[in-house]
C-alpha cells in the first residue's frame, strides 16, 4: 500500500491542492470537488531528445491498414476496421453483453492469426473460459485475470499484441493511489496509462465502461475525451435486438449503428434489420405506421406503435417507448390545434417496436398518422411509409436522404410513401420507379392521403 504523503487532493474546479481530503475546498470554497491525484514534479524537466516541429505539408497521411474485428457490424461503427494504436471505450447497461461482444471480437481476431490479450478484472480465468468455450473456443487468445494495473502495463510492454481488451476499466486499480477501484483518481491514472502505453506499442485497445443509472460511462468526462472512439452497446433487456451506435469516433463517422440479435450461442449479427424490426407487424392494425429511419450509411424500416384510451384520472399520460417524449407532447399540441384532431384529452401511449430507440425529427409524421389511426380505429392505407419532420405550424419539412429511405422500402414490397413536398422534389426518377411517392406541404393533406 502506498503511503499517504505520496498522494494529494485537488479541486477540479480551481486546482488548490490539499494533503489530506476535505469537503469544501478552501481555494474556491466549492463543495465535494477534490479528488486524489499524484504530486507533480515541483521543477519541469528537459527532455534530453525533444520532438522538433515539422512543417504540415510535410507529415505523411498513410494510415496504417484497419484490422477486421470479426464482426462486420462492428467494424461498420468503428468506421471500416480497428486502427492500429486507436482506443475504443465501450460503454453500456449491465448484462448486455458487452464482455460478449468483445469476447467474441477476440476470437475472431484470433482466429485470423492476430495476436490478442484479455485482461479480465471481473470474472476469474474459468469464468472466461466457460464463455469462450459456449462462443466458440478460446484458441489462439491470452487471458490475464488481474485487477493490477501493473500486470497488465507489464504484459503490453513484453509482447507485441495487435489488440489488447481491459474488462473492465472500473475494477483496475494503479498501487500509487490509495483511492478505491472505479474513483475518478483512479480512473483518471489507469486511463491515462493504459492509453499512452497502448500508443507507444501502436496496439489497439478495448476499454469496457460500466454506465451509471442516468447511461452515461461511469466516471469522469476526461475519460471520454482521452480515448478516440466510444461506443453504446444499446438495447432492452426484454427483447433480444442489441444497437452498437457511435458516440465519438475520430476515424469515421458517429451516426452509424450495429445492429445484432443475442441468441444461446452468444451475439449474431443482423444483416438486414429492417426484415428483423418489421416480421411480427401486422397489415391492417390501427395506430400502427411504418417509418424508415436512416441510422448513418443504411435505412432501417421500424414500426411507430401508438395507443389511446379516454383520459380517467386526471391529467391525462404521456408515455413514450423508444422516441422523445417531448416530442410526443408537440406532436400532440400540433395535430390538436394545426389538424383539428382532438387528441389532448386522451391518454397516448407511443412506442418503436422492437427495442429500437429514434432520435431524428423525420419520425414525426409517421408518429402523428400513428395516433390518428388509433384514435379513429382506422388503419393506415396498406404497403405505404411514411416520413418527414412537422414544424410547430402544422408545415411538412424535408429530411435527409429520402432516396434511401424510399428504395429500402421498396425492397421490401411497400408501394407508396407519404413524404414532404420537398423531400419528393428531391427524388430522383430511378428511385421513383415502382412506388408512388405522394409529396404534401401540410400534416392535415398527409394525413389524408396516408388514412
Amino acid at each position: 500500500m502506498a503511503r499517504a504523503d505520496k498522494t494529494l487532493f485537488e479541486c477540479t474546479a480551481c486546482g488548490a491542492q490539499s494533503p489530506k481530503w476535505l469537503g469544501k475546498c478552501t481555494g474556491c470554497n466549492a463543495w465535494s470537488t477534490l479528488v486524489e491525484v499524484l504530486p507533480r514534479d515541483a521543477k519541469p524537466r528537459l527532455l534530453e531528445s525533444a520532438r522538433a516541429p515539422q512543417t504540415l505539408e510535410s507529415v505523411s497521411t498513410e494510415h496504417s491498414a484497419r484490422m477486421s474485428t470479426s464482426f462486420a457490424e462492428l467494424d461498420r461503427v468503428l468506421g471500416g476496421g480497428l486502427v492500429p494504436g486507436a482506443a475504443v471505450l465501450v460503454g453500456g447497461d449491465p448484462g448486455i453483453g458487452k464482455s460478449t461482444l468483445l469476447l467474441q471480437a477476440c476470437l475472431g481476431m484470433a482466429r485470423a492469426k492476430l495476436r490478442v490479450l484479455y485482461a479480465s478484472g471481473e470474472e476469474s480465468a474459468s469464468q472466461v473460459a466457460l464463455r469462450a468455450n459456449r462462443l466458440g473456443g478460446g484458441k489462439g487468445v491470452e487471458l490475464l485475470c488481474t485487477t493490477e494495473l501493473a500486470d497488465v502495463e507489464a504484459a503490453i510492454e513484453r509482447e507485441k499484441y495487435a489488440v489488447v481488451i481491459v474488462d473492465s476499466i472500473q475494477t483496475l486499480r494503479a498501487s500509487e493511489l490509495e483511492s478505491a477501484p472505479g474513483s475518478v483518481a483512479q480512473l483518471r491514472e489507469v486511463s491515462v496509462r493504459l492509453v499512452e502505453r497502448a500508443k507507444a506499442r501502436d496496439t489497439a485497445l478495448f476499454l469496457i465502461g460500466h454506465v451509471t443509472k442516468d447511461g452515461a460511462i461511469a466516471g469522469p468526462k476526461v475519460l471520454e475525451h482521452l480515448v478516440d472512439v466510444v461506443l453504446a452497446f444499446e438495447g432492452d433487456s426484454t427483447h433480444s435486438y442489441r444497437v452498437l451506435r457511435g458516440q465519438k469516433n475520430r476515424f469515421g463517422a458517429t451516426s452509424e449503428v450495429g445492429v445484432f440479435d443475442m441468441v444461446a450461442e452468444g451475439l449474431r449479427e443482423v444483416a438486414d434489420p429492417s426484415a428483423l424490426f418489421l416480421h411480427e407487424r401486422s397489415d391492417r392494425a390501427p395506430g400502427s405506421a411504418v417509418f424508415p429511419a436512416t441510422a448513418g450509411t443504411r435505412p432501417m424500416l421500424v414500426e411507430v406503435q401508438a395507443l389511446l384510451a379516454p383520459a380517467q384520472y386526471g391529467a391525462p399520460r404521456r408515455v413514450a417507448t423508444g422516441l422523445d417524449q417531448n416530442r410526443l407532447a408537440v406532436m400532440l399540441a400540433v395535430l390538436h390545434r394545426k389538424a383539428g384532431i382532438h387528441v389532448l384529452d386522451q391518454d397516448v401511449f407511443a412506442a418503436i417496436a422492437g427495442g429500437l430507440r429514434i432520435e431524428e425529427p423525420a419520425l414525426d409524421l409517421a408518429l402523428c398518422a400513428a395516433i390518428v389511426s388509433a384514435l379513429r380505429d382506422r388503419p393506415l392505407i396498406a404497403a405505404t411509409i411514411a416520413f418527414g419532420e412537422v414544424g410547430l405550424t402544422g408545415e411538412l419539412r424535408a429530411v435527409p436522404r429520402p432516396g434511401a429511405r424510399v428504395l429500402e422500402a421498396k425492397k421490401l414490397g411497400f408501394k407508396r410513401a407519404v413524404v414532404p413536398h420537398g423531400s419528393a422534389e428531391q427524388l430522383l426518377a430511378a428511385e421513383r420507379k415502382g412506388i408512388e411517392v405522394i409529396g404534401c406541404k401540410r400534416l392535415e393533406d398527409a394525413l389524408e392521403a396516408l388514412l
